[in-house]
């Protein structure tokens, strides 16, 4: 034994062996080796589950030796993280279990040249476990620390043996050889109890301190200065805000109840024709007198291979269907492009309010990648009165066939249904007023306060990403209405393409290049309402980001004088925690 288990520890894939014991004391300090990659979702201070945007946190690995546990006070705070990434592992898999013979191991071969070493361990001493899927993964690196847990954990089960009246088990050559590995891991031991006692307190005074074990706060802040600078300029430069606060909230894990308080001063700047044009994503606010209220209630959680979208208020198309526009789309954010039209597709803005959605997966994988999405919602839901209500007031009903080709390419074909009320804008995202498109579009045939309407509308949308520099994105839009009375029929067109370099100049930051065409009416004999954008995030912490940009905008409100240009000019400052 004592020849054996020496060679355990001068061979790393038999050391690896040692890190899974199942002592449930010692596996508390083991830390994830940089092998293993933790994914982290960061999302709109709404979380879409469609559009889930991923980051990826590589931690370095740590090269402890006897020469550097001197500075091992200056690695605390990577210990600590890795410390957390470990136990999540560990969460993500269950639990590791015990096994008592080593050919519960579906990977572990007798042919295995570590195969005997492993045998001991699980059949003479009880002290190695495996992942609840039959697994070993004796491949994988680990760091000393891990290797010092699982030798304290071995170290317990020989005491626990002696102490049993089973010392028969042990020979004074194993002792001999345990006493050789504990005296050479001493510091390292040391370190790791004084860091996890450490690691205890914080997480105690955590515990006691949070107002609950299921909820998460997330936040935003904008600050922003912007004015128009274009011909017959009616603006002053204003400062502006907008607030949200959203209480995420996880009952099975796997589900989420998002809780959104929002509040703001966002007036939007004044355009030729009354256009939603001008509009930028920190606009879309509640209130215009920083006034609090719950803009967004909705619950997420899976059935199977779908994932099922339930919003209570303030539903969106883009809450529960991929947008197809990375990098621009912020789900109305402070990171990503400055107006609504730039951020995603004109179609994803017919509808909004309270209704359900969900997206069904199909396939076996592969390169092509297809699923489904579904969605209805309402603007009048809460309202009891005839012809308003879930189903008789205005809605928008949406199907969404999305492809993924590869990691490069994403296709997506939509279709929205909707109907909408007397003096009610086509592009409203579920308000009373449109949120981008010119007046003629967003009232045909200046159905303001005229009859009801019914949309018919049709939109391609595609991304392709040719390197991880590189990101081009666009989408086509085509809506047919029929009005409810004379000459209130009508057809809406837009189109936009996007470039987008992220990393430009500093990882995390985005310079985003946007021209296209807002929603116009096809009959109005005018200049097309051209917009064309251009902005550069700049991150500067990572909670941090700066965004200077600039919106261009020929002929807004698609007058059929051919007005002037508007040229708004924006930086926003975005917190997020």
């Amino acid at each position: 034994m004592s020849d054996l288990l020496w060679k355990t520890l001068a061979l790393s894939p038999v050391v690896l062996g040692v890190t899974v014991l199942v002592s449930a004391k010692a596996m508390a300090a083991k830390v994830l080796s940089p092998s293993n990659n933790t994914k982290v979702e960061v999302g709109r201070v709404n979380a879409p589950i469609a559009s889930q945007a991923s980051t990826f946190i590589q931690t370095e690995q740590l090269k402890v030796n006897q020469q550097l546990v001197a500075q091992a006070k200056t690695d605390e705070n990577n210990v600590l993280e890795q410390v957390n990434k470990y136990s999540s592992e560990a969460n993500n898999q269950n639990s590791l279990s015990q096994v008592t013979s080593v050919s519960q191991f579906s990977d572990v071969q007798p042919t295995d040249w570590a195969f005997q070493a492993l045998q001991s361990l699980v059949e003479r001493y009880g002290c190695i476990a495996g992942y609840p899927n039959g697994t070993y993964r004796g491949n994988r690196a680990l760091t000393r620390y891990e290797f010092a847990a699982g030798l304290n954990a071995c170290l317990d089960r020989v005491n626990e043996l002696i102490a049993t009246a089973t010392a028969d088990l042990v020979t004074k050559q194993d002792l001999a050889t345990l006493q050789r590995l504990q005296e050479e891991f001493s510091a390292e031991l040391a370190t790791l109890r004084g860091r996890v006692d450490s690691l205890e307190a914080r997480t105690a005074e955590l515990e006691a301190n949070q107002f609950s074990t299921t909820t998460k706060l997330v936040g935003e802040a904008i600050f922003a200065v912007t004015d128009n600078f274009g011909s017959g300029d009616d603006n002053n430069t204003v400062f502006q805000n907008r607030v949200r606060l959203d209480l995420q909230s996880s009952f099975t894990g796997r589900d989420t109840l998002h809780t959104r308080i929002a509040a703001g001063n966002a007036n939007p700047l004044a355009l030729p024709g009354g256009t939603a044009e001008g509009l930028q994503t920190f606009n879309l606010s509640p209130s215009l007198d920083n006034s609090a209220f719950i803009d967004w209630l909705s619950y997420y959680f899976p059935i199977g291979n779908s994932q099922v979208y339930l919003a209570a208020t303030g539903g969106i198309h883009s809450d529960y269907v991929p947008t197809v526009n990375p990098y621009f789309e912020d789900f109305d954010g402070g990171n990503g492009a400055l107006s609504t039209f730039a951020s995603e597709s004109p179609i994803y803005r017919i509808g909004g309010g309270a209704g359900v959605g969900f997206n069904l997966a199909f396939g076996g994988g592969g390169t092509f990648k297809p699923s489904l999405t579904f969605g209805y919602l309402a603007s009048e839901a809460n309202n009891p009165s005839p012809g308003s209500g879930l189903f008789e007031g205005n809605y928008a009903a949406l199907g969404q066939l999305n492809l993924n080709v590869g990691d490069r390419l994403t296709l997506a074909a939509t279709y929205v249904h909707g109907y909408h009320g007397a003096g009610t804008p086509l592009f409203n995202a579920g308000g009373a007023s449109p949120v981008v498109g010119t007046s003629q579009a967003n009232f045909v045939a200046g159905n303001v306060g005229g009859n009801p309407y019914v949309s018919n509308s049709f939109g391609l949308e595609a991304a392709f990403k040719p390197s991880e520099k590189l990101s081009i994105s666009g989408f086509v839009l085509y809506s047919d209405i029929t009005g409810f009375g004379a000459d209130d029929n009508g057809e809406v067109w837009s189109y936009g393409l996007g470039v987008a370099l992220p990393d430009f100049g500093k990882r995390g930051n985005v310079l985003g290049i946007f021209a296209g065409v807002q929603p116009y009416l096809g009959s109005v004999d005018s200049d097309k309402p051209y917009h064309f954008e251009g902005f550069y995030k700049y991150r500067v912490t990572d909670n941090i980001s700066i965004t200077p940009g600039v919106i261009w905008l020929t002929n807004p409100g698609q007058s059929t004088a051919n007005g002037d240009d508007a040229i708004i000019g924006t930086l926003r400052t975005t917190f997020n925690f």
